[in-house]
């Protein structure tokens, strides 16, 4: 049974995310950056209780008092990433509004895209890696500024469990250029929501 659980959680995100996104797409021109970051966040919240009640996937979260600890300074997590659960997941995790460093091309999936679009985040062109790490020091200084955490995912694209791919820099030198706090996540989501599942 848990393909006809995991197509009903399928079609919940796929009917209940365009009609939100327009919403949104409405609603944003009024907002200011933290009111249009709480509406992505209900989004978020809403798709893991659709995880939650169709699939039955709960999380256990430990060591959140790590970064409660760290609120009020500027942060960068570096994460592991294996899923899409944690790039939803994390939107209502940690006490800051974040700032999610990816590629551009998912600005270019229809209703999703276009949101993340106008949510002020670091999008990149990774087949250019000398302007990206340009852009992600200059834009994540910024951010961090403002009092945004800056999230990146140091392999760079999800890796199966037990996989591995080589670090990438460009948080490590964001952090040490800026004197921010590195807080490192680990998870096991790719264990019940494994690439391409």
């Amino acid at each position: 049974m848990i393909w006809l659980r995991s197509l009903l959680f399928f079609l919940s995100l796929v009917l209940y995310t365009p009609p939100y996104a327009v919403f949104c797409l409405v609603s944003f021109p009024f907002l200011n950056e933290h009111q249009r970051y709480q509406l992505i966040q209900f989004w978020g919240k809403s798709i893991i209780f659709f995880l939650e009640f169709f699939c039955g996937v709960r999380y256990q979260v430990l060591g959140m008092e790590h970064a409660n600890a760290v609120r009020d300074q500027a942060v960068v997590i570096l994460s592991k990433h294996q899923s899409a659960w944690e790039t939803i997941a994390y939107l209502n995790l940690f006490p800051k509004d974040l700032c999610y460093v990816f590629k551009r091309e998912l600005l270019w999936i229809p209703f999703f895209g276009w949101v993340m679009g106008l949510l002020n985040m670091i999008h990149i062109d990774r087949s250019a890696k000398e302007s990206s790490a340009i852009s992600v020091t200059n834009q994540g200084k910024a951010r961090l500024q403002a009092g945004k955490w800056i999230i990146l995912f140091p392999e760079g694209t999800r890796t199966p469990v037990g996989s591995h791919k080589p670090y990438r820099k460009g948080g490590a030198r964001l952090a040490g250029l800026t004197q921010a706090t590195v807080l490192p996540v680990a998870h096991n989501a790719g264990h019940f929501w494994p690439r391409n599942s």
